[in-house]
């Protein structure tokens, strides 16, 4: 399993746009093969920037999901608001806490 961490800094005006298309689009995202987690996250300091974190089963999921016209749609959308360029991570647990 892979984790995905998504920073994204918003323009503050382009935040409700991005709140609604996160709120439409977050099931069709959830459902994609290999995705078993999805949430929003939002940053204590600065309220523009806003963190996806999904975990998929497979590197192969994550690539196919980014691959897809839904996601090509989806970006161009969100990629319209933002401020600042966008980072993100694929990473692992490198330890598992009981």
């Amino acid at each position: 399993m892979i984790i995905r961490i998504v920073k994204m800094t918003f323009l503050p005006e382009g935040i409700p746009d991005f709140l609604s298309l996160f709120e439409a689009r977050k099931s069709q995202i959830r459902s994609q093969e290999g995705c078993t987690h999805l949430e929003l996250l939002k940053d204590l300091a600065q309220d523009n920037i806003y963190f996806t974190y999904s975990y998929w089963e497979d590197p192969k999921y994550l690539e196919q999901y980014r691959n897809s016209a839904f996601f090509a749609d989806t970006w161009a959308k969100t990629k319209a608001l933002f401020q600042d360029k966008a980072q993100a991570w694929s990473v692992v647990r490198e330890v598992v806490l009981a």
